[in-house]
């Protein structure tokens, strides 16, 4: 007859401790957890809106990181701009860039999604889409920009509130830049 047993493994850690009080208390590095609110409701109408939400965000929160990404570009252009004339020959540039590149994509935005993006570009940026329109277009513009945008229903003075009524969307994108959407 042949037995078999298993005993416990002996692999051991070594681990920093301090003696208090007689106690040896070992310190144990823990991985950080992130805990997010993100509700997800229980009524199907509402399940249906944070999947919409959800998507929308997925489809405009690249556009948004690029912002961030030309507007930090451009800035050193200007910063290096000698005169106001070689400023509006980049900015002109610039925007001619963005308008071949970009326009075809950004004018089939949904009207939420081009809500949702003008709230994105503020986070990346620092700044709302007007304050960047009048930085680097100036007030006339930014003014202009403004009106037009209020009649469809837009608002570029729209500041991202992540603590506030934008906690939901901001849960979301974290979530998306940690890859687990």
């Amino acid at each position: 007859m042949l037995y078999v047993s298993f005993g416990q493994e002996t692999k051991y850690t070594v681990l920093n401790a301090q003696v208090i009080d007689g106690d040896t208390v070992p310190h144990v590095r823990l991985k950080e957890v992130e805990i997010y609110s993100l509700k997800i409701p229980k009524s199907r109408r509402g399940q249906k809106k944070l999947t919409k939400l959800v998507k929308n965000i997925k489809t405009v929160y690249p556009y948004a990181k690029l912002a961030g990404i030309k507007l930090r570009e451009y800035e050193d252009l200007l910063i290096n701009a000698n005169t106001d004339r070689e400023r509006k020959q980049i900015m002109k540039r610039a925007e001619n860039e963005i308008n071949e590149e970009y326009s075809g994509e950004l004018k089939e935005l949904t009207f939420s999604q081009g809500k949702i993006l003008i709230k994105l570009i503020d986070r990346e940026t620092g700044d709302s889409s007007y304050e960047l329109v009048q930085e680097l277009r100036g007030k006339f513009t930014a003014f202009w920009y403004q009106a037009f945008a209020r009649i469809w229903g837009y608002n570029l003075k729209a500041k991202y509130d992540p603590d506030g009524e934008d906690r939901q969307i901001e849960v979301i994108v974290q979530m998306i830049e940690r890859g687990q959407l």
